[in-house]
């Protein structure tokens, strides 16, 4: 499994589409395509032609990235122990992803009175039971042939 680092990899996963949610988490995922799409005509400034997965990610596999906003996990503890746990969870389920690039994304905070250590094993509990389930919901991926 490989993990996604840059920002155009992240959009063009996220824009892949919805296949999973619950109540604090979205997985988003980009099926790779089996021939990529090639623009005959050159772009006319630098940087207009859309990046095809080949460019992005250079060979189909397992691609994984975790996106915990500030706005919803402020502290960054916290936020670096919900990327822990989903990291941890997507390799317990990495035989039951398809081949394609996937980005679980928190959507909504934790409640904070409930939760009032910033990484306390009641969170992570929390959070790994949620990605357990997002996880099992996922939709099998329509492979484009």
């Amino acid at each position: 499994m490989q993990r996604l680092k840059t920002r155009p990899q992240f959009q063009a996963t996220l824009a892949g589409g919805t296949v999973s949610r619950t109540a604090h988490f979205a997985l988003h995922q980009l099926v790779w395509a089996v021939e990529p799409q090639v623009n005959s005509e050159a772009p006319s400034t630098p940087g207009s032609a859309p990046e095809t997965a080949q460019t992005l990610f250079g060979f189909p596999q397992l691609w994984m990235g975790a996106m915990v906003p500030k706005r919803w996990a402020r502290r960054a503890v916290t936020r670096n122990a919900i990327k822990r746990q989903i990291y941890a969870v997507s390799t317990l389920f990495e035989h039951r992803l398809p081949q394609a690039a996937h980005v679980v994304r928190l959507r909504t905070a934790f409640d904070r009175k409930q939760f009032v250590s910033a990484s306390s094993d009641a969170l992570k509990a929390a959070v790994r039971s949620e990605l357990v389930e997002l996880f099992t919901r996922a939709r099998p991926a329509q492979e484009v042939r």
